[in-house]
């Protein structure tokens, strides 16, 4: 009976991702705005451009930092040890998102935005792999590295299309809508093997609120005097992104197959 279970939340994940990606396919070109690399805080401190938005970045150093030597100590609690690095390559990709945000923050074009990009959708896609794995079955880990793929590929057309003239965001779009429709979907489900999986009710909650923040940067900017909305945006990602880190360190394994704390 579990088993079955397994079996059609996979396939009820698979169809509802393939609905999803005809909507989009289906779609006019989604360009990029013409304003998107003008922030609306480009203040200087300490002679450094954007000094605000390069700072905020920092956190993604800590916390990717920080998660990377949890997971190659075995202090971190999850099952993919034996099967792919899942959660070793999401902190990596954390670590590098901040090193690709402060790049691009120091002088804000499309050709640093890609290094911007790259690392979060790699983090996107490792972070989808992992929780679905945990909600459904494990062998779904092995779709890690196909999923990266499809994420730096969503990179590569955007950044291509940007340079014929006629940008597209509906492939980079989708790695980054997915995982936040798909992961609540699976949850409600099936459970996790883990303890503590409501966790990640909080940080997708965070995130919803960074994106609100970078949707309003100049109002909140213009309202406050002295943080913008994507500074704030910075910060909640990475207060999602500690409260994750947290859970997969406190949370427990329900039986004896998954693998705990070395």
């Amino acid at each position: 009976m579990a088993e079955k279970l397994r079996l059609s939340g996979i396939f009820f994940v698979v169809i509802f991702v393939l609905i999803i990606a005809i909507f989009f396919a289906a779609t006019d070109p989604i360009p990029q705005p013409e304003n998107y690399n003008i922030f609306s805080d480009q203040r200087n401190f300490f002679g450094i451009n954007h000094f605000l938005n390069i700072i905020s970045s920092l956190p993604f150093l800590v916390i990717g930092m920080v998660g990377i030597y949890l997971d190659k100590t075995r202090k971190l609690v999850h099952d993919n040890f034996s099967t792919t690095p899942v959660y070793q390559i999401f902190f990596y990709a954390v670590f590098c998102i901040g090193l690709g945000s402060g790049y691009f923050h120091a002088a804000p074009d499309n050709d640093r935005l890609v290094w911007d990009r790259l690392p979060m959708s790699v983090a996107f896609m490792s972070l989808a792999c992992g929780l679905v794995s945990e909600h459904s079955h494990r062998a779904l880990q092995r779709w890690l590295y196909p999923l990266i793929l499809i994420g730096v590929m969503s990179v590569g057309y955007w950044h291509i299309t940007e340079q014929m003239g006629r940008g597209d965001l509906r492939a980079y779009l989708l790695v980054q809508f997915l995982p936040l429709v798909g992961i609540p979907v699976i949850m409600l489900m099936q459970p996790s093997r883990f303890t503590r999986y409501g966790d990640i009710v909080w940080v997708l909650f965070c995130y919803l609120l960074a994106k609100c923040f970078e949707a309003f940067d100049r109002d909140i900017y213009q309202w406050s005097g002295f943080v913008s909305g994507h500074t704030l945006k910075h910060l909640f990602v990475a207060l999602g992104l500690a409260v994750f880190l947290r859970m997969l360190f406190c949370r427990r394994a329900k039986n004896s197959t998954c693998l705990s704390k070395a």
